[in-house]
């Protein structure tokens, strides 16, 4: 599961990342394993309520330390044309209508996707083209030698993108030997016929931005006066039940939970401090523009699920990609 946090919270100890954190810090650790990610999650106490706190500051940043022999500020700048690029193929085709196909019976897909996707890796292909390549669309393009994993969305949030509904955006970051390194999320804003779009960029060790300025998460370390996001995902399993019953604890709690549908929207929110937490299960690479943590709260709701055999391993990591996690 992922989870992002802004302010002061009690957390169960283990976990790491494979996608990046907007403003890259209190992330921590998952295992690898050869099909994918593996959640490296303790047992946590339970607690009777809810109380203080949102976040530790005892967890250890996982920003990647270098960006490699690219220049960070050349880095940021890709990532950056990159995802703007694909932003522009979706606002011509924002108040057009949409030729949609289904993924599953509702995961849909527009050709939009797609030629966001094809846009975005010309912009990747053309300044790093040994580049290995992550498209939620297209897959795994490139060469698994490379120490550079780029992981693209190119619609976070189709479904809302479908029925021209906020929230959506377009996701790109870009991985230093498994580590993050730089990402940008162009979000879509505003509603049916008056469209606008801010960008949010981090680098590692270099804060987080929105249309330039540096932004930071709520100061807020009380759950009480906090406002949580939530998502779904399409399969309703004992996972999707779980995350129901904590949807209703958590709005019991707190000043309320919202679920956008759209992740790389969601963890910009929290780096922007407008909320003050975020959670889900089983999110895909190219879907976390934003950190994973572990709730104490969420904890023992996760152990339950696992002791039934649920399987959180459905990351993917690229075969023979070098990660230094």
């Amino acid at each position: 599961m992922s989870i992002v946090f802004s302010a002061a919270a009690t957390l169960s100890p283990r976990s790491r990342l494979l996608f990046p954190p907007l403003s890259f810090s209190h992330t921590y650790p998952t295992k690898f394993h050869r099909n994918g990610w593996h959640p490296s999650l303790s047992k946590s106490r339970t607690q009777p309520l809810i109380t203080n706190s949102l976040l530790s500051d005892k967890f250890p940043t996982v920003g990647s330390l270098s960006t490699g022999p690219i220049p960070s500020t050349h880095l940021i700048e890709v990532v950056k044309t990159a995802a703007q690029t694909g932003a522009q193929v979706v606002m011509e085709a924002v108040n057009k209508p949409r030729n949609i196909t289904y993924k599953g019976l509702t995961d849909l897909v527009t050709e939009t996707d797609k030629m966001s996707e094809a846009a975005i890796l010309e912009v990747v292909k053309k300044n790093f083209e040994d580049h290995l390549i992550l498209g939620e669309e297209g897959g795994v393009i490139g060469d698994a030698a490379s120490d550079y994993l780029w992981c693209i969305d190119p619609l976070d949030g189709t479904t809302n993108f479908a029925h021209g509904y906020p929230s959506f955006a377009v996701s790109v970051g870009v991985l230093y030997r498994g580590n993050p390194a730089a990402a940008a999320v162009v979000e879509f804003v505003g509603g049916s016929m008056c469209w606008n779009t801010r960008l949010f960029s981090a680098t590692a060790g270099g804060g987080a931005f929105c249309n330039g300025q540096r932004i930071q998460v709520s100061a807020t370390n009380q759950v009480e006066r906090s406002l949580l996001v939530t998502g779904f995902g399409y399969d309703h399993d004992d996972a999707w039940a779980t995350n129901i019953d904590l949807f209703k604890e958590f709005t019991d709690v707190s000043r309320g939970v919202r679920r956008l549908g759209a992740a790389a929207v969601d963890m910009c929110h929290v780096a922007l401090g407008i909320v003050e937490a975020y959670w889900e299960y089983r999110l895909k690479p190219w879907d976390m523009a934003a950190g994973v943590l572990l709730l104490e709260r969420i904890g023992p709701a996760t152990e339950k699920l696992k002791n039934k055999g649920i399987d959180f391993s459905l990351w993917y990591k690229p075969e023979n990609y070098r990660a230094d996690v």
